[in-house]
C-alpha cells in the first residue's frame, strides 16, 4: 500500500530521533504491532511534503553521503537495468535519469526497485525527489534512498518556476556535468591559460601533474574510437566483452544483456594562440555531444545522416575546460597528455563582466 500523500490514524507522535533518520523533521510517527492503519477519506487539510531543495549546480560543494532534496527537469530517461549485489548476490532493478535545472548543470539520478520499473514520467516533466544520497563517484551523482520519495510535476512554486525557465530558455541550453577532479580538488586554483602558455610553461613535464583551465573552441572530434562498451553495474564502468549474446564484466563477474556505452573522446581545441588535443571521458562527452553514448551508438546503426549532424552540431562550440597535464607513454614515446576533468559552456554574462573590468583597468574616459 502506498501511504504517500494521505493521512492515517491512529498513531503515536514522538519527538524525532534525528540520529537515526535521513528526514529533517521535528516529529515522527510510531506504529506498534497493535496499530491499525485506516485511510482518511477527508483529506482537505492534509499537509504537503516539505522540501529543502539543493540546486544542482551547488552539488559540487555537498559532501559525499549527504542526504538532500532536489528538483529538476527530466532530460533523459534510461532503460531499466538489473544489477547483482556483490555482497548479497541478489538482483536489483535500477534506472538512471538525468536532471537539469537553471544553474546550467545536469546530474544523474538513480532510482531503484518498483520505483524504477514503474517510472512513467516523460522528458521535460518536472520531478522532485526527497531523500537522495549524494555520491562522488566519477563526479557527483544521486541515488534515491529506499526511505525517499518522488513526485512528478508537483504542485509547488519551485516546480512552476523551473517549468517557466525551461520553456523560455532552458530547452535550448547546454548543461555541464559535475565530473571528478581526481586530485584537482582540495582548493587548487586552476589558473586560466592560453594554449600557448600551457605549451611554453611545459605543463605536465614535471614529476607531478599540473592543472589548468583553458577557454577554447572545438575544431575537430575524432570519431573512432568514440566510446567503449562498459559494465552497467553501479560504480563499475569497466569494459565488458561480448560472449554468446551476453556482455561479461570480468571485474563484477556479471553477464549483462547489453552494455552501457561510455564516451572516450579525443578533441582538438583552439584559441587565438594555438591548438592541442584533449582527452575527454563520459560526462564531458555527453556535454559535447548533447546525448549519451548509447544514443550515439544507436544512431550509428540506424541513421548515418543523424550521426554526421550530431558531430557537426558539436563542432565549433566554445567551452572552459579544466584539465590535468601529465606525462604519458604511447608507442614507446613519451608525450604530455591533457585530460579534461570537467567542462562548462561559456557564461556570457560573466565574460561580459570580466571584459568590463578589464576595460576599466585601462582608465579610458
Amino acid at each position: 500500500m502506498d501511504y504517500q500523500g494521505s493521512s492515517y490514524n491512529p498513531c503515536k507522535v514522538n519527538l524525532a530521533k534525528k540520529q537515526f533518520s535521513n528526514i529533517n523533521n521535528d516529529y515522527e510517527l510510531a506504529f506498534d504491532k497493535d496499530t491499525i492503519v485506516e485511510k482518511c477519506e477527508d483529506q482537505n487539510d492534509v499537509p504537503q511534503v516539505r522540501y529543502n531543495f539543493t540546486n544542482i549546480g551547488a552539488l559540487q560543494e555537498v559532501e559525499k553521503d549527504s542526504t538532500i532534496d532536489v528538483i529538476g527537469v527530466l532530460k533523459e530517461v534510461n532503460d531499466v537495468n538489473q544489477i547483482v549485489s556483490k555482497t548479497t548476490q541478489q538482483p536489483y532493478d535500477k534506472r538512471d535519469l538525468t536532471l537539469v535545472d537553471d544553474s546550467g548543470y545536469s546530474v544523474k539520478m538513480t532510482i531503484w526497485g518498483k520505483t524504477a520499473t514503474k517510472f512513467d514520467a516523460n522528458p521535460e516533466q518536472i520531478v522532485a525527489f526527497k531523500g537522495a544520497k549524494v555520491s562522488d563517484f566519477n563526479g557527483k551523482s544521486l541515488s534515491l534512498l529506499s526511505s525517499g520519495s518522488m513526485s512528478i510535476d508537483p504542485d509547488i512554486a519551485e516546480a512552476y518556476k523551473l517549468k517557466g525557465w525551461y520553456d523560455s530558455n532552458g530547452r535550448s541550453e547546454t548543461f555541464a556535468a559535475h565530473t571528478s577532479t581526481a586530485g584537482a580538488a582540495g582548493g587548487r586554483n586552476n589558473e586560466l591559460k592560453t594554449v600557448a602558455q600551457v605549451k611554453d610553461e611545459n605543463l605536465g613535464m614535471n614529476d607531478k601533474d599540473d592543472y589548468f583551465a583553458v577557454k577554447a573552441t572545438i575544431v575537430y572530434i575524432k570519431q573512432d574510437p568514440i566510446s567503449y562498451p562498459a559494465c552497467a553495474s553501479e560504480n563499475c564502468n569497466k569494459k565488458v566483452i561480448e560472449d554468446n549474446g551476453y556482455w561479461t564484466c570480468a571485474s563484477c563477474n556479471i553477464n549483462h544483456p547489453k552494455p552501457q556505452h561510455r564516451f572516450i573522446m579525443t578533441v582538438n581545441v583552439s584559441d587565438h594562440t594555438g591548438s592541442f588535443y584533449l582527452s575527454c571521458f563520459d560526462d564531458v562527452g555527453r556535454l559535447i555531444m548533447g546525448m549519451n553514448g548509447d544514443q550515439l551508438m544507436e544512431l550509428k546503426e540506424t541513421d548515418n545522416e543523424a550521426v554526421n549532424k550530431a558531430f557537426e552540431d558539436a563542432n565549433c562550440k566554445t567551452y572552459t575546460f579544466t584539465c590535468r597535464a601529465k606525462m604519458d607513454t604511447y608507442q614507446d614515446q613519451q608525450r604530455v597528455r591533457y585530460q579534461v576533468l570537467r567542462a562548462a559552456p561559456i557564461d556570457f554574462k560573466q565574460e561580459a563582466r570580466k571584459l568590463t573590468e578589464l576595460i576599466k583597468g585601462y582608465n579610458i574616459d
